[in-house]
Protein backbone atom coordinates (compact mmCIF):
# COMPACT_ATOMS: atom_id res chain seq x y z
CA UNK A 1 0.00 0.00 0.00
CA UNK A 2 1.17 3.60 -1.04
CA UNK A 3 0.08 6.68 1.22
CA UNK A 4 0.88 10.16 0.44
CA UNK A 5 0.96 12.38 3.33
CA UNK A 6 0.97 15.90 2.34
CA UNK A 7 0.94 19.00 4.50
CA UNK A 8 2.19 22.61 5.37
CA UNK A 9 4.99 23.11 7.88
CA UNK A 10 4.33 21.95 11.30
CA UNK A 11 0.92 20.48 9.63
CA UNK A 12 1.30 17.25 12.07
CA UNK A 13 1.97 15.29 8.31
CA UNK A 14 4.80 13.86 9.60
CA UNK A 15 3.44 12.31 12.92
CA UNK A 16 1.11 11.05 11.23
CA UNK A 17 3.20 9.29 9.08
CA UNK A 18 4.82 7.76 12.22
CA UNK A 19 1.24 6.87 13.99
CA UNK A 20 0.64 4.99 11.01
CA UNK A 21 4.12 3.63 10.57
CA UNK A 22 3.65 2.04 13.95
CA UNK A 23 0.60 0.89 13.77
CA UNK A 24 1.04 -0.87 10.64
CA UNK A 25 2.72 -3.80 13.15
CA UNK A 26 5.57 -4.40 10.17
CA UNK A 27 8.91 -3.75 11.00
CA UNK A 28 9.38 -0.12 9.95
CA UNK A 29 12.31 1.16 8.21
CA UNK A 30 12.59 5.39 8.02
CA UNK A 31 14.04 7.10 5.44
CA UNK A 32 15.54 10.83 5.95
CA UNK A 33 16.18 12.57 3.01
CA UNK A 34 17.14 15.81 4.62
CA UNK A 35 20.81 17.47 5.67
CA UNK A 36 21.49 18.71 8.35
CA UNK A 37 23.25 21.93 6.55
CA UNK A 38 23.04 24.05 8.88
CA UNK A 39 21.76 24.41 12.79
CA UNK A 40 18.16 24.94 12.16
CA UNK A 41 17.71 22.00 10.51
CA UNK A 42 20.34 20.03 12.57
CA UNK A 43 17.94 20.76 15.29
CA UNK A 44 14.57 19.41 12.87
CA UNK A 45 16.40 16.23 12.67
CA UNK A 46 17.06 15.89 15.88
CA UNK A 47 13.31 16.55 17.03
CA UNK A 48 12.46 13.73 14.59
CA UNK A 49 14.96 11.54 15.81
CA UNK A 50 13.62 11.69 19.40
CA UNK A 51 10.06 11.09 18.26
CA UNK A 52 11.23 8.27 16.61
CA UNK A 53 10.95 4.59 18.03
CA UNK A 54 14.33 2.86 19.00
CA UNK A 55 13.38 -0.25 17.15
CA UNK A 56 13.07 1.40 13.66
CA UNK A 57 15.76 1.39 11.45
CA UNK A 58 16.98 4.47 9.86
CA UNK A 59 18.53 5.10 6.12
CA UNK A 60 19.62 8.62 5.42
CA UNK A 61 19.70 9.30 1.55
CA UNK A 62 19.75 13.02 0.14
CA UNK A 63 19.07 11.86 -3.58
CA UNK A 64 19.21 8.28 -4.97
CA UNK A 65 15.40 7.74 -3.15
CA UNK A 66 14.06 4.71 -5.43
CA UNK A 67 17.37 2.88 -5.14
CA UNK A 68 17.31 2.80 -1.47
CA UNK A 69 12.97 2.07 -1.43
CA UNK A 70 14.17 -0.98 -3.94
CA UNK A 71 16.72 -2.36 -1.67
CA UNK A 72 14.51 -1.97 1.72
CA UNK A 73 10.94 -2.56 0.25
CA UNK A 74 9.58 -5.89 1.87
CA UNK A 75 6.37 -8.07 1.92
CA UNK A 76 7.18 -7.65 6.33
CA UNK A 77 8.55 -3.80 6.62
CA UNK A 78 7.04 -0.59 6.33
CA UNK A 79 8.93 2.43 5.11
CA UNK A 80 8.64 5.77 5.91
CA UNK A 81 10.27 8.53 3.39
CA UNK A 82 10.13 11.97 4.88
CA UNK A 83 10.43 14.20 2.97
CA UNK A 84 9.86 14.33 -0.72
CA UNK A 85 10.13 18.12 -0.88
CA UNK A 86 13.40 17.79 0.88
CA UNK A 87 14.86 14.97 -1.65
CA UNK A 88 13.35 17.73 -4.28
CA UNK A 89 15.17 20.51 -3.34
CA UNK A 90 18.33 18.48 -2.75
CA UNK A 91 18.27 17.48 -6.47
CA UNK A 92 17.33 20.92 -7.60
CA UNK A 93 20.85 22.39 -5.53
CA UNK A 94 23.10 19.84 -8.08
CA UNK A 95 24.75 21.17 -10.23
CA UNK A 96 23.71 18.50 -12.91
CA UNK A 97 20.10 19.49 -13.77
CA UNK A 98 19.49 15.99 -15.57
CA UNK A 99 20.22 14.35 -12.69
CA UNK A 100 16.25 15.41 -11.32
CA UNK A 101 14.48 13.81 -14.15
CA UNK A 102 16.61 10.36 -13.70
CA UNK A 103 15.96 10.39 -10.38
CA UNK A 104 11.97 11.68 -10.55
CA UNK A 105 11.70 8.87 -13.63
CA UNK A 106 13.30 6.65 -11.21
CA UNK A 107 11.03 7.02 -8.54
CA UNK A 108 7.38 6.73 -10.22
CA UNK A 109 9.15 3.48 -11.88
CA UNK A 110 9.48 2.38 -9.04
CA UNK A 111 6.53 2.84 -7.03
CA UNK A 112 4.31 0.87 -8.64
CA UNK A 113 6.04 -2.48 -7.60
CA UNK A 114 7.29 -1.71 -4.13
CA UNK A 115 6.24 -4.73 -2.10
CA UNK A 116 4.85 -3.87 1.85
CA UNK A 117 4.21 -0.66 3.03
CA UNK A 118 5.19 3.02 1.82
CA UNK A 119 4.73 6.28 3.38
CA UNK A 120 5.86 9.06 1.54
CA UNK A 121 5.79 12.51 2.90
CA UNK A 122 5.74 15.68 1.22
CA UNK A 123 5.29 19.60 2.02
CA UNK A 124 2.26 20.93 0.10
CA UNK A 125 3.82 23.84 -1.34
CA UNK A 126 1.18 25.06 -4.21
CA UNK A 127 -1.24 27.15 -1.85
CA UNK A 128 -0.14 30.21 -1.67
CA UNK A 129 0.97 32.83 -4.43
CA UNK A 130 3.47 32.62 -7.10
CA UNK A 131 7.01 33.05 -6.04
CA UNK A 132 8.95 36.19 -7.78
CA UNK A 133 12.15 34.25 -7.66
CA UNK A 134 13.31 31.59 -10.86
CA UNK A 135 14.35 28.93 -8.24
CA UNK A 136 11.60 29.31 -5.64
CA UNK A 137 8.91 29.13 -8.80
CA UNK A 138 10.89 26.00 -10.54
CA UNK A 139 10.51 23.95 -7.04
CA UNK A 140 6.94 24.92 -6.16
CA UNK A 141 6.25 23.64 -9.96
CA UNK A 142 8.22 20.30 -9.78
CA UNK A 143 6.76 19.62 -5.84
CA UNK A 144 3.62 20.50 -7.47
CA UNK A 145 4.52 17.84 -10.52
CA UNK A 146 5.37 15.40 -8.24
CA UNK A 147 2.36 15.55 -5.87
CA UNK A 148 -0.24 15.08 -8.92
CA UNK A 149 2.32 12.18 -10.28
CA UNK A 150 2.40 10.56 -6.93
CA UNK A 151 -1.13 10.73 -5.86
CA UNK A 152 -2.46 9.26 -8.96
CA UNK A 153 -0.04 6.39 -8.17
CA UNK A 154 -0.84 6.17 -4.55
CA UNK A 155 -3.43 4.29 -2.99
CA UNK A 156 -3.98 6.96 -0.56
CA UNK A 157 -3.76 10.48 -0.34
CA UNK A 158 -3.97 12.97 3.36
CA UNK A 159 -3.58 16.08 3.34
CA UNK A 160 -2.91 16.76 7.13
CA UNK A 161 -3.70 20.80 8.35
CA UNK A 162 -3.71 21.93 11.91
CA UNK A 163 -2.42 18.14 13.33
CA UNK A 164 -6.25 16.76 11.06
CA UNK A 165 -5.53 14.53 8.14
CA UNK A 166 -8.25 15.10 5.87
CA UNK A 167 -8.75 11.62 3.05
CA UNK A 168 -8.26 13.11 -0.39
CA UNK A 169 -8.34 9.98 -2.17
CA UNK A 170 -8.26 6.06 -0.21
CA UNK A 171 -10.06 4.77 2.40
CA UNK A 172 -10.44 6.52 6.24
CA UNK A 173 -8.05 6.16 8.88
Amino acid sequence: MLDLILGGARSGKSRLAERLASDSGLAVTYIATSQPLDSEMAARIDQHRARRPAGWALVEEPLALATVLREHADHERCLLVDCLTLWLTNLLMLKDGARLAGERDALFDCLDGLPGRVLLVSNETGLGVVPMGELSRRYVDEAGWLHQAIAARSDRVVFTVAGLPMILKGEPL
